[in-house]
């Protein structure tokens, strides 16, 4: 063994498999939240509570594997900044279904067409990181239609704030627009981490 082996070894770690590991738990987050607020699903809580901690011990693997390797094969500060984004997306998602919960709401016809939305940004999201490795710029063709996504998610959001204004019901309005708030920083997470992606693909070609 050389002396470079000796001091930095190689044990194999796949940041790319590990963020595409985080990912996919996260995009599994937010198809659950879609799902409970169309249709109502039991023990929601508690499966995402399960979600949010299989993508935490994922990023954990993430953060260890960039304590202990000296070359990375993409910058560590951005293979960090992506995962603490994607974290974010999955915690935000958590937090709607607590506070949903705690307020006892009921989704509105905006919270459900948002979280489609939120949906279907995640899955091109999932995609672009799935194929940053190989096919940068299929990487980058899915992380742009995920932000046009998100885009015409804040229409909606401005939309729902607009009318939930006009309802007569103060603590129902605060109420429901802790849920809006709640979903607009999913998306504000998904974008920041299309951000970082596109950034990275630069760098990369």
């Amino acid at each position: 063994m050389g002396l470079w082996q000796h001091f930095f070894p190689d044990r194999g770690r796949d940041f790319f498999g590990l963020l595409v590991e985080q990912m996919e738990k996260t995009l599994e987050g937010v198809e659950v939240l879609e799902q409970y607020l169309h249709d109502g699903l039991d023990n929601t809580e508690v499966l995402m509570d399960r979600l949010e901690h299989e993508a935490d011990e994922v990023r954990r693997c993430i953060i260890d594997d960039l304590n202990h390797t000296f070359i990375t094969p993409i910058d560590r500060l951005d293979i960090y900044a992506l995962s603490r984004a994607v974290d974010d997306i999955m915690d935000h998602a958590a937090s709607t279904v607590e506070e949903m919960e705690v307020y006892e709401l009921t989704a509105d016809e905006y919270a459900r067409m948002i979280s489609t939305n939120l949906k279907h940004a995640a899955k091109k999201l999932y995609d672009s990181i799935g194929h940053l490795k190989e096919r940068p710029n299929v990487a980058t063709e899915a992380a742009l239609r995920s932000k046009l996504l998100i885009n015409n998610m804040e229409h909606l959001y401005h939309e729902a704030i607009k009318e939930l204004a006009e309802n007569g019901d103060t603590a129902y309005m605060f109420k429901m627009r802790e849920i809006y708030r709640r979903q607009f920083q999913i998306a504000e997470s998904i974008r920041q981490s299309n951000n970082i992606l596109l950034d990275i693909i630069v760098k990369m070609v």
